[in-house]
């Protein structure tokens, strides 16, 4: 029998976490897991319980939440044995997408049952650690405006894209980088955004980076440049049929390692989590440093 812990963030989502321990008793197969239930009490709790678990040599880890409790569990697992597990319950759930784990609560518990761990790349933005994407430009902003939202949600999120497009203004950048045949990388342009993305999707099957894997040892670094307004409904369009690297305004480069150089500090987005960083900012893919449990490939 293996050992498994479930660490609930108990503010993720919109869903009612009260049920998780019931779910958990019902849908996971105790003639494999011996589990655990914890709820987090503050952020960064999940980190230090993650790390715990990860000392006492469970088997697996499992986050319930959002892409932000995904990163706190996933970062206290890092170079470990120990394998990430995702109940996918926030508002985009990109890393558990990207996995193919079902969104329902309990078909999600019911794939740990004949899941396999796998070796997948993480990455780092200044020093702290993503799993998903990170990026700077207007996603940045709407990250930074939802996180005081006060309300989460899928409905919050797209009011705050309406409310801050209009009024957005791309900003100048230099992205300096290391790419394929190691051959120096160097961009300067104004853009809307830049997404530096290890899976290919911020959450809500919003494609930022079709092509992106989370097992190739690179980031895929797009770059959306500024844009017609008519020409807002095709990339809407593209983002969600995978095919916005195809678009006209989009530059997408495999970078393994890179810098983003931009006039003054501000804001920035790792897995839909905002913070403030310096006008220079350094990004870096982790090959082969967290397992993750998936579907069983037979």
């Amino acid at each position: 029998m293996k050992n498994i812990a479930f660490i609930v963030n108990p503010i993720s989502g919109t869903q009612n976490k009260k049920r998780i321990p019931k779910l958990i008793d019902k849908n996971l197969d105790r003639h494999i897991w011996a589990a655990n239930v914890v709820f987090t009490e503050y952020k960064g709790h999940a980190t230090e319980l993650a790390e715990q678990y990860a000392r006492m040599g469970f088997d697996a880890v499992v986050a319930v939440g959002g892409d932000g409790t995904v990163n706190e569990v996933a970062r206290g697992l890092l170079f470990s044995k120990t394998a990430l597990g995702i109940i996918p319950i926030g508002s985009g759930n990109g890393f558990a997408r990207h996995l193919g784990i079902p969104l329902r609560v309990n078909r999600a518990i019911q794939m740990l049952n004949h899941s396999e761990a796998r070796l997948v790349d993480s990455a780092k933005i200044e020093g702290h650690p993503f799993f998903t994407t990170a990026g700077t430009g207007f996603d940045a902003k709407i990250s930074e405006d939802f996180a005081t939202a006060g309300k989460r949600g899928i409905i919050t999120y797209l009011q705050h894209i309406v409310k801050d497009f209009f009024s957005y203004e791309p900003e100048h950048y230099i992205i300096r980088g290391i790419g394929q045949n190691d051959e120096p990388v160097e961009l300067e342009t104004d853009a809307f955004l830049i997404t530096c993305a290890n899976a290919n999707q911020w959450g809500n099957a919003a494609y930022i980076a079709p092509k992106a894997s989370i097992q190739d040892g690179w980031l895929d670094v797009s770059v959306l440049s500024k844009f017609p307004l008519h020409a807002v409904p095709e990339l809407a369009l593209r983002l969600f049929e995978k095919t916005i690297d195809k678009s006209l305004y989009m530059t997408t480069m495999k970078i393994r390692q890179l810098t983003i150089v931009r006039p003054q500090e501000g804001p920035f987005h790792f897995d839909g989590d905002p913070i403030t960083l310096p006008a220079e900012v350094s990004i870096e893919v982790v090959p082969d440093s967290l397992y993750v449990l998936a579907e069983k490939q037979y």
